[in-house]
């Protein structure tokens, strides 16, 4: 299996992704720098968390108009599973290749700990390693991780199967104490329709062995290659 890190100026959990990511297909994804236009053969493209460009203007806004991410979303579209982390699922929305936007977490401070995830939907490529309804534990790192989307997306979202997490309880309750930033419906991650793009703002990389408190992160990334590879 081959796979594209995008790494722009800011990013930081790049080399983290480029660990789990090796650990799980046994070689190492290409780092492929934001000012490139084009990616090199991949069957996965990850797109890091982090605080790209420095977060000026608004998070993800810049890093969304990189000349590499006119290849992503064009990738992304011909079908080309893309996973895109804390950061990275806030250029998703801004390019497009996923509904609604990521504002200010609800009490206006920087969230950093571990949370409880409820498996919200069937996606075989991205949580195959997980039953739905089973509840996961990742870390979170952000600012600005709290979704927010119109009445008619959010419906069409819940409708359609396309939210792949949820903040819960340990015991999968869907709780306003379990939601860490304010997100709508409790959504942590979402799909797009294809089904191919996965953002979430937990970072499962952080999680990968148990010397770092945990491998539901590993799970996750195991699955990745076992069902694209």
């Amino acid at each position: 299996m081959k796979a594209c890190v995008i790494v722009f100026p800011g990013s930081n959990c790049d080399r983290d992704l480029k660990v789990a990511l090796t650990q799980s297909m046994g070689n190492e994804p290409n780092m492929v720098w934001h000012g490139d236009s084009e990616l090199p053969e991949t069957d996965l493209i990850a797109i890091p968390g982090g605080f790209s460009y420095g977060d000026y203007l608004r998070c993800g806004a810049m890093a969304g108009n990189s000349p590499i991410m006119r290849e992503v979303v064009r990738k992304a579209e011909g079908g080309t599973p893309v996973v895109a982390i804390c950061n990275g699922f806030q250029i998703a929305t801004e390019t497009g290749m996923l509904p609604g936007a990521l504002l200010r977490n609800a009490d206006q401070s920087f969230v950093c700990k571990d949370v409880d995830l409820l498996v919200a939907a069937d996606n075989e490529r991205f949580v195959g390693g997980y039953d739905r309804g089973q509840v996961v534990k990742f870390p979170v790192a952000h600012h600005d991780g709290n979704f927010f989307a119109d009445e008619e997306t959010l419906s069409e979202l819940e409708n359609e199967g396309q939210i792949a997490f949820k903040y819960a309880t340990p015991d999968g309750e869907l709780t306003e104490e379990a939601n860490p930033n304010g997100s709508l419906n409790n959504i942590a991650g979402i799909y797009n329709k294809a089904g191919n793009v996965l953002g979430l703002m937990p970072h499962p990389e952080r999680l990968i062995s148990k010397e770092l408190g945990g491998v539901d992160g590993k799970t996750f990334f195991d699955n990745l290659v076992h069902s694209i590879g």
